[in-house]
């Protein structure tokens, strides 16, 4: 009987060894799935884990198989050799279960990184020039698209996460809600190249420059010191740095309410206005556009409305815009609701026993922290409602500054905010570096308007960083150059747009890098300009004549070659013919020997000079230097010509 017994219990183990040896499955990156592109003739380290003791892996582009052993921790690296564009293929894992990935081609794959205009989708909130059109006719199975998931991480990952799954071939479906420049540039090259082309899309709207820069690198740049030495000293965690932040922003916020800090008003801040010559602003509307041109701060904001009898007794609902970045409103001094989000509308509701007839205030604390700031949206988003009925309240608002922030020191960035630095490079760029790519398409620089000095070498900084995480030191960097934004001025030296502009074109000195330029297709009222084609065009053409070998391609406008200024005379000569956009070229200002900017008279003297003449003796001269230029240069096959700058020697 005990025997019987043994034998029974030495034949349940025998077959739970092979049953524990079937289950098993090979778990790779999130990036690593079925409808993949792999860059062609290229070396691919594919890391994984499996619960098997080695892991076999089998391309059916040649039939061969390579053996990897799984580490004590479970995990495994293996080095495939990508052939030349063709597929589909298949990649099979095997540690003793199968896992497959199908319908993978080798062709060309581009990362396209950056911030709101990298990510702009098709349709979704995008929706680009014709989106409807082009979602359409979007059916393009040789087009791929991998897009990594919004996160972040104070330490380098091994993985990252993606959406739809993983990589997604082009179709209506997937398009939508995909960067619109990568995918129109991957439906050109494509067509262009006659190979599949696969493009990641890592964007993440509203970050700068040193959220997807490496810690090594922004620790290298002045101005960081705060958050790198916030990293280190607590010990890269995300809990102790979240108990440390919330204590430096409580010290900062008390700061900012100190007289110190206080707007030409002064004192303490009141929930209601008083006054009779308190002064206004349109609303809705970005406070920048109007009253408080480049202002970060705190302000009172006021609207005065007539309650109907008939709403007496009842809840009335708040409709406020979106609010930029964060607000506490008030009905008759008393706090009804707060809120946060840049791009968030506020809804809110004031309590029956609130609302009495006659004369009502609200009031709403608007704290801007950076870039723009206020009350905005369309008219029909603000109004009183109530039982179907409504009062608009768009119009003019009284206001009242009760903090400067430019005053202060820089306000602490969260270690939970999207533009902490490092945190994008180590969630959603770093796991990447495993898996080849033909090279970098970057928009990026509105987030760090303000800081071009800055982010002259962090920019430079960041792509050599990234170069050297896929250990490739001449990866091809392509970037695009702010567009045009902000209402015109004729006349702006000292235009901080402009700046940062120059601030990216500084990264050109590094090998293997060029810019789109993209001044010419901007919007004064809108940061996030409609026409992707273009762009996508304009970078495919870089791309095409310098990582591709098009020699016919012209991918730039002619740029100053050399220059004569003397007396109230300049002479600049191009490197190449320029045409105008009109009768005499435009966008040139001067300054003179008075130390004054002003326009300069410009003529073109032949197909590839343009003189300027001023009232005075020229000192330095800019061409379209502003934050909505009105330069009209352009090469003879349409491109606008590159800002620049120039001061007599």
């Amino acid at each position: 009987m005990k025997n019987n017994k043994l034998r029974t219990y030495v034949l349940l183990l025998v077959l739970a060894v092979p049953a524990v040896w079937i289950s098993a499955k090979v778990r790779l990156p999130h990036f690593v799935t079925d409808s993949m592109v792999v860059q062609q003739q290229s070396r691919w380290t594919v890391n994984g884990s499996a619960d098997g003791k080695k892991v076999s892996v089998t391309t059916s582009w040649n039939g061969k198989t390579s053996t990897a052993t799984v580490g004590a921790d479970g995990k495994f690296s293996v080095d495939i050799v990508t052939p030349k564009a063709g597929g589909p293929y298949t990649i099979t894992f095997d540690d003793g279960s199968k896992t497959t990935l199908r319908d993978v081609y080798s062709g060309e794959v581009w990362l396209c990184s950056g911030q709101s205009n990298m990510e702009m989708p098709v349709g979704g909130w995008g929706k680009v020039m014709n989106y409807e059109q082009e979602i359409a006719a979007a059916r393009h199975p040789e087009v791929r698209f991998l897009q990594v998931k919004k996160q972040i991480a104070y330490t380098p990952q091994a993985d990252t996460e993606v959406n739809m799954g993983g990589w997604r071939t082009c179709t209506p479906a997937t398009v939508e809600n995909f960067s619109s420049i990568a995918y129109f540039y991957a439906r050109e090259m494509s067509k262009r190249l006659g190979v599949h082309v696969g493009v990641i899309d890592c964007t993440w709207g509203g970050t700068p420059a040193e959220a997807w820069s490496a810690f090594e690198g922004v620790s290298s740049v002045p101005g960081f010191e705060n958050e790198t030495r916030m990293l280190s000293d607590n010990g890269f965690d995300k809990d102790r740095l979240k108990a440390d932040y919330e204590s430096r922003i409580a010290r900062w916020m008390q700061l900012a309410l100190s007289d110190d800090a206080q707007g030409e008003a002064g004192g303490a801040p009141s929930v209601v206005l008083k006054g009779d010559n308190l002064p206004s602003m349109p609303v809705p509307n970005l406070w920048e556009k109007t009253a408080l041109p480049a202002f970060n701060g705190i302000v009172m904001m006021q609207r005065a409305l007539d309650i109907p009898q008939d709403w007496a007794g009842k809840a009335v609902e708040l409709r406020l815009g979106c609010i930029d970045d964060e607000d506490v409103t008030y009905f008759n001094g008393v706090k009804i609701a707060e809120g946060s989000g840049y791009n968030v509308k506020r809804v809110y509701t004031v309590p029956a026993e609130l609302v009495k007839a006659g004369r009502a205030v609200i009031t709403v604390r608007v704290t801007d922290f950076e870039g723009e700031g206020g009350i905005y949206g369309d008219n029909a988003d603000l109004a009183a409602v109530q039982d179907g009925s409504e009062i608009s309240l768009a119009g003019d608002w009284q206001y009242k500054v009760i903090a400067d922030f430019s005053k202060l020191p820089h306000k602490p960035v969260s270690p939970e905010s999207s533009s902490f630095p490092t945190v994008l490079y180590n969630a959603m760029l770093y796991p990447l570096h495993t898996m080849p790519v033909k090279g970098v398409l970057w928009y990026q620089g509105c987030a760090n308007v303000g800081r071009a000095e800055q982010y002259s070498p962090l920019f430079r900084r960041l792509i050599q960083d990234w170069r050297k995480l896929w250990n490739d030191d001449s990866l091809p960097f392509y970037f695009v150059q702010l567009a045009a934004y902000l209402q015109p001025k004729a006349v702006q030296p000292e235009s901080e747009w402009a700046a940062l502009r120059q601030a990216q074109a500084d990264a050109l000195q590094l090998d293997n890098t060029a810019m789109a330029v993209a001044i010419d297709i901007g919007n004064p009222d809108d940061i996030h300009p409609k026409n992707k084609q273009e762009v996508a065009r304009r970078l495919s053409l870089i791309a095409l004549r310098r990582s591709y070998g098009h020699n016919d391609v012209v991918d730039r406008a002619p740029s100053v070659a050399g220059y004569d200024i003397s007396g109230n005379t300049a002479e600049l000569t191009f490197d190449g013919e320029v045409k105008v956009d009109g009768t005499s070229p435009t966008g040139f200002i001067v300054r003179t020997d008075d130390g004054k900017w002003a326009k300069a008279k410009a003529v073109m003297t032949s197909d590839d000079t343009v003189t300027l003449t001023a009232e005075g003796n020229i000192t330095a001269l800019k061409y379209n230097w502003a934050d909505y230029p009105d330069g009209n240069l352009r090469g003879t096959t349409g491109l606008p010509v590159l800002q620049f700058s120039i001061n007599k020697q």
